[in-house]
């Protein structure tokens, strides 16, 4: 099933532009253990619902952004473009990871 997706910076265009990523999850801080890691890796919640996903725009821009999306409609419900990695305030939350490809 086709959809629109909202680039950031181009608006909407066909989702056959793009390439999800998958999940936006947290990585394993400091030394994790192989169970962590693998779980980290290859265990995905894959909801039937609302979830936040990596996306590229690989055939225009190549902004990368997450989007809440939801699986069983397509809906996007919003999009949101990660700030660089760099000092983070003391109050701010933290970013998310960057997709494990």
């Amino acid at each position: 099933m086709s959809f629109l997706l909202p680039c950031p910076n181009c608006g909407p265009r066909p989702v056959d532009e793009f390439s999800c990523a998958g999940e936006v999850t947290v990585r394993p801080q400091g030394a994790p253990s192989l169970r962590e890691l693998t779980s980290y890796l290859y265990f995905k919640r894959n909801v039937a619902g609302v979830q936040r996903e990596w996306w590229c725009h690989r055939l225009g821009c190549e902004a990368w952004f997450t989007a809440e999306r939801d699986t069983r409609t397509n809906e996007v419900l919003s999009i949101d473009v990660p700030e660089p990695a760099g000092p983070a305030a003391p109050d701010a939350p933290p970013l998310p990871d960057t997709p494990a490809v």
